[in-house]
């Protein structure tokens, strides 16, 4: 039986209603989910052909990067072996680069921890007076003295300038009037 609204009434009752949203509702969940499941298998599909490309080509490049690293480390002992029989061949051009190298070493200030300490001692001056006569800080004088650190190549100059100064004149640059 069709009931005829007259604008004011639902068309169907309160429980009807409730009933025919319900399976609607459930039609369009079901509409959805299967919407849903259609679309990724499209994609699935769709991808499937680049996808096996892709890993054809990574597939591909990993062998070849096998093969670059057997190539490489082939090469790498190739080249020690070369240079053993280089090294072997040169000795005596070796001896002459090795002397030429002390030379060159011997013309450079060597440091000598305990001739600074002995100096600072000659003097009668604190590692801070001393670092002010250097021109740098009281930790680097302890670190120098005490063999944690090697000075550096412009502080190796002050030290041989200080290394040579007397008492008087270490004194005098120490307290300038």
């Amino acid at each position: 039986m069709v009931r005829e609204s007259s604008g004011n009434e639902m068309p169907f009752g309160c429980s009807e209603w409730r009933e025919w949203v319900s399976r609607t509702i459930a039609l369009m969940n079901t509409f959805s989910n299967a919407f849903r499941a259609e679309v990724i298998r499209m994609a699935r599909k769709e991808l499937k052909p680049e996808l096996q490309g892709m890993r054809k080509a990574i597939t591909g490049h990993r062998s070849e990067i096998a093969a670059l690293k057997r190539e490489v480390k082939a090469l790498t002992a190739q080249l020690k072996a070369t240079q053993r029989q280089v090294k072997v061949a040169d000795t005596p051009k070796a001896h002459a680069v090795a002397e030429e190298a002390t030379s060159k070493k011997s013309r450079q200030i060597q440091f000598n921890a305990q001739a600074l300490i002995e100096k600072r001692a000659a003097l009668g001056v604190t590692q801070k007076q001393m670092a002010q006569l250097l021109g740098a800080s009281s930790l680097s004088v302890y670190k120098w003295e005490s063999g944690q650190v090697h000075p550096r190549a412009a502080q190796l100059k002050r030290i041989a300038e200080v290394l040579t100064l007397g008492k008087r004149k270490a004194l005098a640059l120490l307290h300038p009037q």
